[in-house]
């Protein structure tokens, strides 16, 4: 098969003759990794709950997650279009790995401590900083276009399942066997996600006119192709927006559960397992349909199912609990259309050598939105109440899935061509290396 003839990945590269054992091989390691990672920040989690028994740690622990993440990120995409991904996603496993495995061996000698505990969160936030820009960067030169959503969306499937059974495996395991043990359990999870990738040649495009750059002026860069596109930024701007507004329901489910339906700690499990199988529904959806060609839309029809299905748990009756569940579980399906479709739109409307830059902008935006919107909307909860709070979360979100398509740029989106403008001078700089 000639180069000409050669079948094409959706970054425009020639594809891997053996690209579905690569991504076999890749993902295969990082499922390992999102299991192993839900059980040890579970396990994180008990311990704070067992020994502080402290909202205000908690939420500490929560914004540890988050927030470094969301500040990184942008550096991260520095990173990833500046040196080969492959080299960038094992260092941020590895790093995890080792102080996962450090940890273990501390806490096996008895020193934990609330604060060793957050080195962990912290670094585990830092390395998928790193790690996010590269991973979602690389995909595109290892797939074909009618498969990338396919990959963007397999993410969110192996979290949605790594949610629901890892915390009661890193339960079982802090119980029976000691903290220690989920610790070097999550360090034989990266090393997993780190044979992975180490077995398989990966492509990579490099920016050569972004080395010498000052690390601003690579953003600047990833700003001015981001920008370059104005459905992009809409769009982004739209989800980031929603985030803000959904984050706090995760925090308040348990809430409405005991306080609204009267329900205990057993009804709140199940209402957090619905949504758990909700998001798996809406990912395997997305994974057997393709998604279509209307992405963008695709958004835009979540963000309002998402707003409608919120907005009626705040009106149902005290004796309407089994409705709750069924609402949260269909409020889920919807929320698995969000990062998949998102995450390809930019693949496809980004110069190759840029992606990286633009991921790590958009995800920083995200990173951001949960803690700002956790910590806002307790304040808002607590003055008016949970029930009323659903319909107000509910009402933004609706109207933020009405107005996000009208513009544009955004329905350019969804035509057939990618709207890219790419840099020249980096273009011809680029090389593609394996």
């Amino acid at each position: 098969m000639t180069e000409s003839t050669a079948l094409m990945s959706a970054g425009g590269q020639p594809l891997p003759k053996r690209w579905l054992a690569i991504i076999a091989t890749i993902w295969a390691g990082q499922a390992a990794s999102m299991i192993t990672s839900y059980a040890a920040g579970y396990a994180v989690i008990w311990y704070i709950t067992e020994t502080t028994g402290s909202a205000i740690m908690l939420s500490a622990a929560a914004i540890c997650a988050y927030l470094p993440q969301g500040l990184l990120s942008p550096f991260g995409g520095v990173i990833a279009d500046k040196y080969n991904r492959k080299t960038v996603m094992i260092a941020a496993d590895l790093g995890i790995g080792v102080i996962s495995l450090g940890l273990g061996f501390v806490i096996l000698f008895g020193q934990v401590s609330f604060g060793l505990l957050m080195v962990l969160v912290i670094a585990r936030s830092v390395g998928q900083a790193f790690h996010g820009p590269a991973m979602m960067a690389a995909m595109p030169l290892l797939v074909p276009e009618k498969h990338l959503l396919r990959i963007n969306t397999l993410d969110q499937l192996l979290i949605s399942v790594a949610s629901i059974g890892a915390p009661a495996f890193g339960i079982f395991l802090y119980t029976t066997f000691g903290f220690h043990s989920v610790m070097f359990l999550d360090f034989l999870g990266a090393l997993l996600a780190v044979a992975g990738l180490a077995l398989v040649k990966i492509p990579t495009v490099v920016d050569e006119s972004a080395k010498d750059q000052h690390v601003l002026a690579n953003m600047r860069d990833g700003w001015k192709a981001l920008s370059a596109n104005r459905g992009l930024v809409i769009l982004i701007a739209g989800v980031t927006i929603g985030m803000v507004t959904f984050a706090p329901l995760g925090a308040i489910f348990p809430l409405m559960t005991f306080d609204h339906f009267g329900g205990d700690g057993y009804a709140a499990s199940i209402v957090e397992a619905s949504f758990g199988v909700g998001m798996i529904i809406g990912s395997a959806i997305l994974m057997i349909w393709g998604g279509g060609k209307r992405l963008a839309l695709l958004i835009g029809i979540a963000a309002f199912i998402v707003g409608a299905t919120t907005m009626a748990c705040g009106f149902l009756a005290p004796t309407m609990f089994w409705a709750f569940v069924v609402l949260c579980a269909a409020m889920a399906v919807a929320c698995a259309w969000f990062n998949g479709p998102l995450i390809t739109l930019i693949q496809r409307n980004t110069p190759e050598e840029k992606t990286g830059r633009v991921l790590g902008l958009a995800m920083a935006a995200m990173g951001l939105a949960s803690p700002v919107g956790i910590a806002f909307g307790g304040v808002l909860a607590e003055s008016i109440g949970v029930a009323p709070f659903f319909v107000v979360d509910g009402l933004i979100c609706l109207v933020l899935g009405l107005a996000i398509y009208l513009p544009k740029s955004v329905r350019a989106l969804d035509s057939d061509k990618p709207t890219i403008v790419r840099d020249s001078s980096a273009a011809q700089n680029a090389e593609t290396a394996e």
